[in-house]
């Protein structure tokens, strides 16, 4: 059995993975359960599953759910109560799926405290890949990608290999590979121009024509902005350059991505678009679990098809791979940027098209730092939010 901590479980990730829990009762055991400030739905979860103790960050959250809950579990709060649910003693493995730049800290927690990763908050890497990838080295942890995408290329890295026992083992074995080709769904604007995205909603945003998935990540899917993380990821998990990896449109999210090998043979990982399968994979790594999600019917699926990504008018994509080929403490400073654009968006401070033009003058005047360490790191990410706002201000 593995007794999991999962730090994020009130959002759509978390809740996911505790379907998956309660699928496999004999297999995953819940010691922790942390979450910003949801009191309804952290409640529901500690009566269902009985974790050791949960934590709300939010800590008028937390004395409200101490309020409401009597039952054994103890309650938390703050970044202390993050800080011990990331490097609990009676966790061997900790679920990372809080919302952007927040999860590095409690990562790298984890990490130095020995815990496998099951990493689903791509955010962690992009700001600090070169950082995390040492600790997971350093530490002899695994880290297992939750992201469909790198799932995929996981998986199908696997199937090109044999099976090894780590991880890091894994992405250390590179040279048969050609490419990385990370599908990308196209979200609910693929085919539009420029300028027919000009005037789009946050309502339009949010109808991912496949996914079910939070607010941020469902806005960056539909600027392709959530892609250009991903070939960040990518690089760290895979330790692969820029150069090998490639993004291709797939409407209908069968096809999670592919790698090529050098004498052409192209391996894939297919499935039905649900999130619960990469999770559980992560989970049950290096094992499988039995299927309790629905399995893939291809005549049912009918064709398949891939098309180029439309750079001009989704820009997002080639901001963020220039910035990570670019390294240093730009991908940090991509993200920082693009997180605010879009908290500016959801909030009706700026229109849908000013996301990536802010993000783009905004990384464009950073002078980065080559080699940054987790001080310089925090710093960027502080400067970088500071300006944005400014820029989203004077909108």
């Amino acid at each position: 059995m593995k007794h999991i901590s999962i730090l994020g479980s009130t959002g759509s990730i978390g809740r996911q993975t505790l379907e998956v829990a309660a699928a496999n009762p004999d297999e995953l055991k819940v010691r922790v359960l942390a979450a910003h400030q949801n009191v309804p739905v952290m409640l529901s979860q500690i009566e269902q599953f009985q974790p050791d103790f949960v934590v709300l960050t939010d800590k008028a959250a937390a004395a409200e759910l101490k309020k409401q809950y009597k039952g054994k579990s103890e309650i938390l709060s703050g970044q202390e109560g993050l800080l011990a649910a990331a490097t609990y003693e009676k966790a061997d493995t900790v679920l990372g799926a809080m919302v952007g730049y927040a999860g590095l800290r409690p990562i790298l927690a984890a990490i130095a405290a020995g815990k496998d990763i099951a990493l689903a908050n791509k955010e962690t890497l992009v700001a600090a890949g070169h950082l995390v990838m040492k600790a997971v080295r350093e530490s002899r942890v695994n880290l297992l990608p939750v992201d469909s995408e790198h799932s995929a290329v996981f998986q199908s890295l696997r199937g090109g290999y044999h099976p090894c026992l780590s991880f890091v083992e894994d992405s250390n074995r590179n040279s048969e590979v050609k490419r990385l080709i990370l599908t990308a769904s196209g979200g609910p604007f693929r085919g539009k121009t420029k300028e027919e995205l000009k005037n789009v909603t946050l309502v339009q945003c949010l109808r991912h024509p496949n996914w079910n998935m939070g607010k941020k990540v469902t806005i960056d899917s539909s600027t392709l902005a959530n892609k250009g993380l991903e070939v960040m990821e990518a690089h760290w998990l895979f330790n692969l350059p820029y150069d090998q990896i490639d993004v291709v449109i797939h409407p209908q999210s069968i096809v999670h991505s592919l790698v090529e090998f050098k004498d052409g043979a192209v391996i894939a990982q297919l499935g039905i678009p649900d999130m619960k399968l990469p999770i559980q994979y992560a989970l049950s790594y290096p094992k499988r679990y039995d299927c309790c999600f629905g399995q893939l019917d291809l005549v049912r699926c009918g064709m398949l098809t891939f098309e180029e990504p439309d750079r001009e008018a989704f820009p997002s994509l080639q901001i963020a791979i220039d910035c990570g080929r670019a390294g240093g403490s730009l991908p940090c400073a991509f993200n920082a940027a693009n997180e605010e654009c879009v908290t500016a968006f959801i909030e009706g401070k700026i229109s849908y098209s000013d996301i990536p033009d802010i993000v783009k003058r905004v990384t464009d005047s950073h002078h980065s730092i080559p080699d940054p360490g987790l001080d310089d790191i925090e710093e960027t990410d502080r400067l970088i939010r500071i300006r944005t706002i400014d820029l989203i201000n004077r909108k």
